[in-house]
């Protein structure tokens, strides 16, 4: 690769010129939750955003706090490249949290729930059901939740019981009765988790028509305590919610078998150490320091809530209730016109290539078809694939267990290690490998994150390679929420690229220079900061310089140090980041042509685009990498041009849009706070909305009613 990098790598940013990445994620979900407490957004989706913001801390004190947990106790006390040291981020990532948590809990029950209840939507106490209702219930509890209700009690022969990650524990202070005459132990204390693992934590009640009346799981538990501890008293009840510390560090040896290793740290996880306690308000005083010393808090790790423990679950409603004028309206996805009455899928893709769009364009009838038709096609010699993300019933992973069947040569790079993940993606394995599918873990050491598909067919002029390139991972689940880009293409140079990367990530080959694709952590690191500093020339030549970089996180200090000299020499960078900015923009001196906007709506902005201006012969790219060191040194990427200028142009005006979004587009300023656009009357503009528009004009799809 070109040797202009050297100057960029010779510096890394100061630490006063970056944002702390953990602290950057929590201004992120501090945006998740705007859009809950935001009165313009209906209002069953500003319970799912409050349901997201709290899944997301979930796995935030699952993974990045117990990672900084794990630093302190380590005794690290070197600061990092944002100049704070792990106790001075955990501090202020507490504090962060608690002040979010507060607003969490006053929004849901000054807000969110009284209006749910003036819609119909309702969540009872046992007490308030009415006779119908309190039959259903006494027959659940009766049918369903008593079998499933262990209760464990503490003295000196029951230990303190081991609390599940994220389980919902109902705790009970117990007045023993004065005699017994069987001679039974007693006990004061005992623990009942709540089944929400095998039943759902919102029971839907029977209501009239138009009605939804719920109750939560640990109310009609705790409803029924004096029946599950007859002969006792009980005094207190409360319900507590534990998070451990879920992230598998692994060892990788070459050695050992990866999916039995992988198997083991899922049974790791969950005897991960405590990151959090929630827990209700009152719990008396004695028990909090009792919980506290056997679960090894930290004053920092208690999170008291008035009301609810935790809102996670919440999503549960979200799904139950079907009323529309409470829910955003349907976007139905939209068919890809390259694809409409085509007989084969592979005629349409050898007369051109085919951008696709999704959750706007189907995923099912593009990618699943895709693979589904080369499954079946007895032309189709070979298909190669990745899969990172793979949901329990996967249609893809199907039909590469049916072509592997029908004697097509298949090999699956599957990675063990996407987290959160691992438990689907090692039981499709274990499938795939049965059916005689080549299974391949990936290369030792990195995660394999790209999305490529690699189809060879036998056709009468002799073989031909079809490609499916992707920034967003084969699942048909995601694919309705997130937004993210997908090419298919015959391209030779497409194939041949395919062909020697697979060869890579299977038999360890050392490819060619490749023609189109930038792999990761080989290529496409440099292959950015060329590009970067070739804008940077353009600038100073006085010829038009411009990069809109559109990602789910920068935090590469190599790449902001970069993208700082780049404003310095006038070149134009416009940004479109969701999540973790650890990049200052608009600094005088060191930042101010770069502009950082963050877009959050009904859709999970997923893609990767990285454009540059090239002086009049631009240069637009889709990928699978994040601008993060994990992303572009520890993980197997890709990123891959869109060759034709029709594409590209799709993609920028998509870019373009975004950039003026004045609804859901936030600008971030220098210490990652959230700047709202002022608007001017008839401005508003919502990017996702309009891009919707967009396709359905291209896919000549009739009118459908919306909002914009």
């Amino acid at each position: 690769m070109s040797t202009l990098l050297e100057p960029m790598k010779a510096r890394h940013p100061r630490p006063e010129e970056l944002l702390n990445r953990e602290l950057s994620w929590l201004d992120f979900n501090a945006r998740v939750l705007e859009e809950a407490e935001d009165d313009s957004v209906p209002l069953l989706e500003r319970v799912k955003f409050l349901s997201i913001a709290s899944s997301n801390w979930d796995e935030f004190f699952m993974v990045r706090v117990a990672g900084i947990w794990r630093e302190i106790d380590a005794g690290i006390t070197k600061a990092g490249p944002d100049g704070l040291t792990p106790r001075q981020v955990l501090d202020r990532v507490s504090a962060k949290i608690h002040t979010a948590a507060q607003r969490q809990h006053a929004l849901f029950q000054a807000v969110l729930e009284p209006r749910l209840e003036a819609e119909g939507v309702r969540i009872l106490e046992p007490s308030q059901l009415d006779g119908e209702q309190a039959a259903f219930v006494e027959e659940h509890w009766r049918s369903t939740l008593m079998p499933l209700v262990t209760p464990l009690a503490v003295d000196p022969g029951h230990p303190f019981p081991r609390l599940g990650n994220r389980a919902l524990v109902l705790v009970c202070e117990l007045e023993s009765p004065e005699e017994d005459g069987e001679g039974l132990p007693v006990s004061e204390l005992s623990f009942i988790p709540v089944p929400t693992s095998v039943a759902q934590r919102f029971l839907r009640l029977p209501s009239r028509e138009g009605r939804y009346d719920f109750v939560t799981l640990e109310d009609l538990v705790r409803h029924n305590l004096e029946r599950i501890y007859s002969g006792y008293q009980v005094k207190a009840s409360h319900a507590i919610r534990v998070t451990r510390d879920s992230d598998i560090p692994l060892d990788e040896d070459e050695s050992e078998d990866l999916l039995k290793s992988i198997e083991e740290s899922l049974r790791d996880r969950r005897r991960g150490a405590v990151v959090r306690l929630q827990y209700e308000l009152g719990l008396s005083p004695e028990l909090l320091q009792l919980l506290t010393r056997e679960l090894d808090l930290a004053p920092e790790d208690l999170y008291p809530a008035e009301g609810m423990a935790a809102f996670s679950d919440l999503m549960q409603l979200y799904v139950q209730v079907d009323l529309p004028h409470l829910k955003d309206e349907a976007l139905p996805p939209l068919p890809v016109p390259q694809l409409e009455g085509t007989g084969s899928v592979f005629d349409a893709i050898a007369r051109h290539d085919i951008l696709l769009s999704h959750p706007y364009q189907s995923f099912d009838d593009s990618v699943v078809r895709f693979v589904r038709e080369a499954a079946l096609d007895p032309k189709v010699l070979a298909i190669k694939m990745t899969l990172y993300r793979m949901s329990p019933g996967s249609p893809i992973a199907s039909a590469l267990e049916q072509a592997a069947e029908r004697g097509k040569q298949v090999a699956a790079i599957v990675e063990l290690r996407a987290r959160f993940d691992e438990e689907a993606n090692i039981a499709w394995a274990r499938r795939l490998e049965k059916a005689g599918v080549h299974v391949v873990y990936g290369l030792p050491g990195y995660k394999t994150h790209c999305k490529a598909t690699l189809v060879v067919r036998q056709e009468e002029t002799g073989i031909r390679r079809y490609c499916h390139l992707g920034t967003g991972n084969y699942n048909e689940r995601s694919s309705r929420l997130y937004a993210d880009f997908g090419l298919l293409t015959a391209r030779e140079e497409f194939g041949e690229d395919l062909s020697h990367f697979f060869n890579l990530l299977t038999g360890y080959t050392r490819p060619p220079r490749l023609n189109r694709i930038l792999p990761a952590p080989t290529h496409l690191k440099s292959a950015l900061l060329d590009r970067i500093q070739r804008e940077i020339s353009h600038a100073r030549l006085g010829r038009p310089a411009r990069m809109i970089l559109k990602t789910n996180a920068i935090v590469d200090a190599v790449i902001i140090q970069a993208l700082y000299e780049a404003s310095e020499a006038g070149v134009k960078v416009d940004l479109i980041v969701r999540g973790t900015c650890c990049l200052k923009p608009g600094v005088p001196g060191l930042s101010e042509n770069i502009r950082v906007l963050s877009i959050l709506d009904r859709f999970l902005e997923h893609a990767r685009i990285y454009h540059f201006g090239n002086a009049g012969e631009p240069e637009t790219w889709l990928s699978s990498a994040d601008l993060m060191p994990r992303n572009l040194d520890r993980r197997v990427e890709l990123a891959f041009p869109l060759v034709d200028p029709l594409l590209a142009a799709e993609v920028v005006e998509l870019l373009e849009l975004q950039l003026r979004d004045t609804v859901k587009g936030r600008v971030i300023g220098p210490e990652g706070q959230t700047l709202r656009r002022g608007l001017e009357p008839g401005s508003a503009l919502r990017s996702q909305l309009r891009f919707y528009e967009h396709a359905r004009q291209r896919s000549g799809v009739g009118d459908v009613t919306r909002r914009l």
